[in-house]
């Protein structure tokens, strides 16, 4: 069983990290919806929010640094792949 201190600093890291992968996590499927809807213009304001959170979780270590990446390459190659569809 874990001792008492470990548990409370693993409960007070949670408390920091889930808002900003929360955040993160939400940005991105907003991203996402628009992009499969066609809406170039709110879709590229939309990636850009994503990145901003992406890189503040990744900043404070909530997401590894090449998750974070990994994350907004993916994201990027899904708009620009439907820029060109249009």
């Amino acid at each position: 069983m874990p001792s008492a201190k470990s548990t409370r600093v693993s409960i007070r890291k949670r408390g920091r990290n889930l808002p900003l992968r929360t955040r993160a996590k939400t940005e991105i499927r907003r991203a996402r919806a628009l992009i499969d809807a066609s809406d170039i213009d709110e879709a590229e304001k939309a990636v850009q929010s994503a990145f901003v959170a992406l890189d503040k979780a990744a900043q404070k270590g909530a997401l590894h640094a090449n998750n974070a990446s990994r994350r907004k390459s993916r994201i990027m190659k899904a708009l620009l792949k439907a820029k060109s569809a249009s």
